[in-house]
C-alpha cells in the first residue's frame, strides 16, 4: 500500500492551539490600593487625640504697691475658683486681698445647683454692675496640686455651659489662698 506523505502528515500532525499572551488587568488592584490609602489616612487622622487649646497667661506676681486695681481689669468682674482634693471647689469674687462686698470665699459643689448656678448669677450680674454689656465675667481657675484632672475638665465644662468667654488657668497660689484651702 502506497501512502501519500501529505496524507500521513495530515493524520499525524496534531492541531496546535493558539498561545495567548497573559494579560493582567490592574484596574481592580489600583482601586483597592487607593481605598486602602484613604482608609489609613482617615484612621490616622481620627486617631489623633482631641485637645482644647488654652491661652495661658504669663505668670504675674503682683508686689505690694502695684497698681492691681487701677491698671488691671475691673476687679468686680473677677471670680477666682480654687480646686482642691475631694472635689472641693472654693470661689470668691474680686481679689482676696480686696474682697468685693458679698464676695467672701464660699465652698461649692459641681453641677447644676453648685458652681454653675454661681457662674450664671455672675454672668448676669457683672454687665449690670459695670454698665458694659459686652464685658462679662473673668474667671481665674486655680487647680491645686491635690486636685485631679477630672475636676479641671469639669470646671472647663462649666465654663462652656455657662458661656463664660474669658477665663484663665493659673497654678500660682498666693499664701492667702493656701491658707484658705487649708481652712476649708
Amino acid at each position: 500500500m502506497e501512502t501519500n506523505n501529505n496524507e500521513y502528515r495530515l493524520v499525524k500532525a496534531k492541531p496546535r492551539c493558539k498561545k495567548l499572551k497573559p494579560r493582567i488587568d490592574l484596574a481592580a488592584m489600583v482601586s483597592v490600593s487607593f481605598l486602602l490609602i484613604i482608609f489609613f489616612m482617615v484612621t490616622k487622622e481620627l486617631a489623633k487625640p482631641q485637645a482644647m487649646d488654652l491661652g495661658l497667661p504669663e505668670a504675674y506676681k503682683p508686689k505690694r504697691g502695684d497698681c492691681i486695681i487701677s491698671c488691671g481689669p475691673d476687679f468686680r468682674r473677677i471670680t477666682t475658683i480654687l480646686l482642691d482634693d475631694d472635689n472641693k471647689v472654693i470661689a470668691y469674687r474680686g481679689l482676696l486681698e480686696v474682697p468685693e462686698s458679698g464676695g467672701a470665699p464660699k465652698k461649692f459643689s459641681y453641677g447644676k445647683n453648685g458652681i454653675r448656678k454661681e457662674l450664671e448669677i455672675q454672668s448676669k450680674r457683672i454687665p449690670e454692675i459695670t454698665g458694659y454689656k459686652d464685658r462679662g465675667a473673668i474667671v481665674i481657675i486655680k487647680p491645686s496640686k491635690n486636685s485631679n484632672f477630672g475636676n479641671l475638665v469639669d470646671i472647663l465644662d462649666e465654663m462652656s455651659i455657662t458661656n463664660i468667654q474669658t477665663y484663665a488657668i493659673i497654678n500660682d497660689f498666693t499664701p492667702e489662698e493656701m491658707k484658705l484651702l487649708a481652712q476649708q
